[in-house]
């Protein structure tokens, strides 16, 4: 559009005018005003040593827009459980802002993929909405 390409990304400049890419549009969570980048959260909660690699979306949320949801699939030898959600919850809390900490954790066995291995963030955002309409 004149000129301009529209990638869907969102990127910010910094005082010595460098850009920092942030995420894609549909990347960015808005929750209680807040903006979370989904890959961000995603790299805190990997680092839990129950967490073999996970997927993080938005969800709506009556109070807050929205809230961030994560889908972890877990190490060989733990076993999903309320106790284990809280420990993920903390951990991510102690290494990111506390806004951005996943306040809704869903086990899964895998991570919906693409064939060349890329997460698929929509397919997580389809799950969302399924789950809750069956709450």
């Amino acid at each position: 559009v004149d000129g301009w390409n529209i990638t869907g990304d969102t990127a910010k400049m910094d005082a010595q005018g460098y850009i920092w890419y942030q995420a894609r549009n549909d990347g960015i969570i808005v929750s209680s005003g807040y903006n979370i980048v989904s890959p961000e959260v995603e790299g805190v909660v990997s680092q839990h040593p129950a967490v073999a690699e996970c997927g993080v979306v938005g969800v709506p949320d009556p109070d807050r827009g929205n809230i961030v949801r994560a889908y972890v699939v877990l190490k060989e030898g733990f076993e999903a459980s309320e106790a284990l959600v809280k420990d993920i919850q903390n951990f991510s809390k102690q290494n990111a802002a506390p806004y951005k900490y996943p306040r809704s954790i869903e086990f899964i066995d895998a991570l919906p993929r693409t064939p060349t291995g890329k997460v698929q963030h929509f397919v997580l955002r389809e799950l969302a909405k399924e789950s809750q309409a069956g709450e």
